[in-house]
């Protein structure tokens, strides 16, 4: 219990390529042929026997995966993933931001100083559109819709819901100027749970334009990361 059984092909195909018979003789010559060739059989199993074990050893490594997972709270699996506590919900996004299903990709956003930088959440399922047709046989989350859901967080760190006064949320909109410096590092897969970390850079209020640095996070590892520009405009009456 409480075990995961690792490959380690290496020492697998190591092992494999070690003599596949070994040749037993006995070299009493008092002892009669009938019983050397029956004791040569024996010995002869047990080596092979041995061998296999070695294999199987080599061949795997144990980790106890519920230590791993929470080495100091001792908690079991599916008591230790993190679930952060959200400043900004999926509904309270949706007063800030013009997009909707399916282009909607930030669920909630988990630290935010307004004006400065913003780090969300985007939980990618089997069930998103996009995956239907990339890749049917592999699906993979498109690079591009990793860079515009960073632009959306980009959008909460520049907009205010409550910026008109009248509770409905915000009528300022923004879009994008351009992409520099864009780099695909690790491909988002369904089940990963895609961390977004956008900062201001630069802001130019006279033009309205945002210089924002965007990374996206699976666990410890990047997956993207880009420079963004942002414009900002006001709804149309």
């Amino acid at each position: 219990p409480g075990q995961r059984i690792e490959s380690n092909p290496i020492a697998f195909f190591a092992m494999m390529s070690a003599p596949r018979s070994l040749n037993v003789r006995s070299s009493a010559r008092g002892t009669p042929r009938a019983s050397r060739g029956a004791s040569a059989r024996s010995t002869t199993r047990e080596a092979r026997h041995s061998r296999h074990a070695l294999i199987y050893a080599a061949s795997t490594s144990v980790t106890d995966t519920s230590v791993a997972a929470a080495p100091e709270a001792g908690l079991p699996i599916e008591k230790a993933g993190p679930n952060f506590t959200p400043v900004l919900d999926a509904c309270a996004i949706q007063q800030i931001l013009p997009h909707r299903y399916p282009f909607l990709l930030v669920d909630k956003v988990i630290e935010m100083e307004r004006g400065s930088h913003a780090v969300a959440v985007k939980n990618v399922s089997m069930n998103e559109q996009f995956f239907t047709g990339h890749f049917p046989q592999r699906p993979i989350m498109p690079g591009v819709l990793q860079v515009e859901a960073m632009a959306q967080v980009g959008g909460l760190v520049l907009l205010d819901e409550a910026e008109d006064g009248d509770g409905t949320g915000t009528k300022q909109q923004f879009f994008f100027g351009g992409v520099d410096s864009c780099r695909f590092r690790k491909p988002v897969v369904p089940g990963d749970v895609l961390h977004m970390k956008v900062e201001l850079i630069k802001l130019q209020k006279r033009f309205g334009i945002a210089k924002m640095k965007g990374t996206c996070y699976v666990g410890e590892d990047v997956t993207c990361e880009a420079e963004l520009m942002l414009v900002l405009g006001k709804e149309e009456s």
